[in-house]
């Protein structure tokens, strides 16, 4: 069997599912695995699925699985309207967790991280006999809702397959298509998402002088929280404090008892969180005071991500297979990002290595002619833009490139006849 990838991204593409509903998905995926002879466990996590590969040495007689290297791709879509133009964009509709109705779209590459981990799992397939141990692969869902990873590890997957001795995964960038970003140390930022509801006082609105107003409440909060990075925090340090969201109200001439905030806050490490977390609680409390609302806001923690931390003796060593697979130049450091991921709950949970990279999916004239006139931030679509548009070749095969050397080399080689972590 031979998997048309480029049909397989596409077909995902134009098939994009919001987070936890992700059916369909996996239904492709399982077909998959059972074309390659794989048996798998699906449902974990609500709609994630895990197969894996044992491969013991021959050459111990067939003794012992070696080392256990697991392979993780997400596989959620956006709810954002795809604009890109594509002969295959998205055009479909789903259902957010409110009951809306929004457009959904593959805006930050995770049908070509499913493809990717698809074609790894093929080729390494094919090569079990240049290779031994165990090789996990995990299509988990809702990365976007950063709560896929521990609902997958509240359902066993950890029990319910060989632990690691290493977690790698990969994600799709603005990066010209063929490159490499990937660094020690901490490579994305961790991040927490607040919902903060300020409550007022209700009325019509021709009589403001008898209620509290939560919208001007809320106005005056996000001006406030302006200031946390570019007031309080020393410029030297990285924080981002971020209102994606503000819902208050129904009609122009009634003013609401509330408004609810959703906010995105982002650090590198867990004394920054305690420090930006502090100040914001503080704004939002003092605003409410100023305003004198009569009962305290409600702030509530809808999720949590650690910062995503590349083991540096791994990250070394597979930056070493990579710039020896691919050639000098292909591997840089692409600086932290900003932008959090929960891939390394599988990690810190076993207690093992993670290393996490990037690959690019841009065309690289056009990133080099963006680069020549300063203006990649304008015509190089980012992850979660209605234009995100990686070109599909060769960013499918690096894709599964660097997913099969990455797990050769923590693998043991077959010619060696026994393991080597």
């Amino acid at each position: 069997m031979t998997i048309d990838l480029e049909a397989l991204y596409i077909d995902l593409h134009r098939h994009p599912e919001l987070s936890f509903q992700e059916t369909r998905t996996a239904g492709v995926i399982t077909r998959e695995l059972a074309a390659l002879g794989l048996e798998y466990v699906e449902g974990l996590g609500k709609t994630g699925v895990a197969t894996s590969i044992v491969n013991p040495s021959t050459g111990s007689g067939g003794a012992g699985e070696g080392p256990v290297v697991w392979l993780r791709a997400d596989m959620d879509g956006l709810p954002v309207g795809e604009l890109t133009g594509l002969e295959y964009a998205s055009t479909a509709r789903g259902t957010d967790p409110a009951g809306n109705d929004v457009p959904v779209m593959h805006a930050c590459g995770h049908d070509m991280h499913v493809t990717a981990l698809l074609g790894a799992l093929e080729r390494l397939v094919a090569t079990k006999d240049q290779w031994s141990g165990t090789v996990v692969a995990v299509f988990q869902p809702a990365e976007e809702y950063g709560a896929g990873s521990q609902a997958m590890i509240a359902d066993g997957v950890l029990d319910r397959f060989p632990k690691p001795d290493i977690v790698l995964g990969q994600h799709l960038t603005p990066l010209p298509a063929g490159i490499i970003g990937v660094r020690p140390g901490t490579q994305m930022a961790a991040s927490d998402g607040l919902t903060v509801k300020l409550l007022g006082r209700g009325g019509h609105g021709s009589r403001p002088h008898a209620t509290i107003d939560p919208v001007v409440m809320a106005a005056a909060t996000v001006m406030r929280l302006q200031t946390v990075v570019s007031r309080e925090i020393d410029p030297r340090e990285m924080a981002v404090v971020t209102v994606g969201s503000i819902h208050a109200g129904l009609k122009n001439n009634i003013i609401p008892a509330d408004a609810t905030l959703e906010l995105s806050l982002r650090y590198p490490d867990d004394d920054a969180r305690a420090d930006v977390m502090a100040r914001v609680e503080r704004i939002v409390r003092a605003e409410a005071a100023a305003s004198g609302a009569e009962e305290s806001p409600v702030i509530t923690v809808d999720h949590s991500l650690p910062p995503t931390i590349n083991d540096p003796a791994a990250t070394a060593r597979l930056t070493s297979a990579f710039e020896r697979a691919f050639g000098e130049g292909a591997v840089v450091d692409p600086g932290m990002f900003t932008g959090s991921e929960d891939v390394s709950w599988f990690a810190r949970e076993s207690g093992v290595p993670l290393v996490f990279w990037f690959w690019g999916g841009h065309d690289p004239q056009a990133y080099a002619d963006a680069v020549a006139g300063g203006t990649v931030n304008v015509d190089v679509p980012t992850n979660h833009s209605p234009y995100f548009a990686p070109i599909l070749h060769p960013t499918i095969e690096r894709g599964v490139e660097t997913l099969v050397v990455a797990a050769r080399e923590f693998l043991a080689e077959e010619s060696h006849g026994e393991a080597d972590a």
